[in-house]
């Protein structure tokens, strides 16, 4: 049987990991556009964000319970009811709120102001790392973490049409995404229960939404009941699909790349986005102190991002790899390069998402509605 030579192997194996970044940075550009196109009342005019995220959850639930269930694509992981009750569903429920107030924000602020203000996503996820104890104050991180703080504030400060509470819905969801980060290290990693993306859905989607239905029975019911809204079948089937599909394609990603690649890749999305997003909603403008507020905190978070995947490879080991070097050992050794071993070891799961801002973004969300412990890492950049 004929095989391919080493270089045309690595290529090939380079054009797939190129492929699959490039479909993860449309794929998370687009859910987030899509979301606000949604829910804007400039456009679609469906100004309800509790629904829309309990339609994503409904959604990927189902999805998942068939994945498990019926055609038993992957297996359920061994889940007691008092790891259910003591793990999932505080997750659950920090899940839940960082989803509902990231998703309201749309309504108040920009798509461009909205990435930047997810910049502080590595400020909270280290307080909360070290309120919980899980983390150390160290001198260097928390000087990145000041660093990126003065940023954000100096983009506030030069954001035309601030608004206070979409800025507080936002940074709102922050704190309670890094929380949930937090506990999913702390409660899952701790009792050596593994989720992967799909069995995340399962078990965490379905507690997502019966937590979603009580803020949306009293605060999104009665608007729903007395306002015309549209409601198009296919404009949310799609949206769902889409917000699905980023979960998966993050999967992909991390299957093939590291930790270093994805958050750079995070990075150029986030900007790619905000240029997006002043073209296809021309009421978004971009000043300049923005662009300088935003420059210095993503500055902070990439010496922070070099901070936390030192150290990571410094406790494992392992030598700082280039993507045509990783390839070649990928191919040499048939192996991936194991991500999972180093973000498990990272005290605060590196990462919607988003995105690296990655995910770094990667993103809940917000952009993906569920990534296993490890992969929603991705958020935090």
């Amino acid at each position: 049987m004929y095989k391919l030579p080493a270089g045309r192997m690595i290529n090939k194996q380079l054009l797939l990991t190129y492929l699959y970044l490039l479909i993860y940075i449309c794929l998370s550009s687009g859910v987030i556009l899509y979301n606000k196109w949604v829910l804007s009342p400039k456009y679609f005019k469906f100004p309800f964000p509790i629904t829309l995220t309990m339609i994503h959850m409904g959604f990927s639930g189902v999805v998942a319970f068939f994945l498990v269930r019926v055609f038993k694509v992957v297996a359920p992981v061994k889940m007691t009811f008092q790891i259910y009750a003591t793990c999932v569903i505080p997750i659950s429920a920090f899940f839940a709120s960082s989803l509902w107030f990231g998703n309201t924000a749309y309504l108040h602020i920009s798509v461009a102001f909205i990435q930047m203000l997810k910049a502080l996503m590595p400020v909270a996820t280290f307080l909360m790392a070290v309120i919980c104890g899980t983390d150390k104050l160290r001198c260097d991180v928390f000087l990145n973490m000041v660093l990126v703080s003065v940023g954000v504030a100096i983009s506030s400060y030069g954001e035309i049409h601030f608004n206070v509470i979409g800025t507080a819905f936002q940074v709102t969801g922050i704190f309670a995404e890094a929380l949930r980060l937090v506990l999913t290290q702390v409660l899952l990693q701790k009792k050596g229960l593994t989720l992967n993306p799909v069995t995340s859905l399962y078990y965490i989607a379905p507690c997502s939404f019966l937590f979603l239905f009580i803020p949306w029975y009293v605060l999104e019911k009665p608007g729903m009941e007395i306002s015309q809204i549209q409601f198009n079948f296919w404009i949310f089937f799609s949206n769902a699909l889409c917000a699905l599909a980023l979960n998966f394609s993050i999967f992909l990603v991390i299957g093939r790349t590291g930790a270093v690649t994805i958050r750079v890749a995070g990075v150029l999305k986030d900007w790619i986005l905000i240029a997006l997003s002043t073209i296809v909603f021309p009421e978004s403008t971009i000043t300049g102190l923005n662009i300088i507020g935003y420059a210095i905190a993503l500055c902070g978070v990439v010496m922070y991002n070099y901070l936390k995947v030192k150290d990571v490879r410094t406790a494992n080991q392992l030598p700082m790899e280039s993507i045509p070097e990783r390839a070649s050992k990928e191919w040499k050794l048939e192996k991936k390069l194991d991500f999972y071993s180093d973000s498990s070891t990272n005290t605060r799961n590196i990462g919607s998402d988003a995105g690296v801002a990655a995910s770094d973004s990667f993103v809940v969300d917000e952009e993906a509605p569920l990534l296993q412990s490890k992969i929603s890492s991705l958020k935090s950049t």
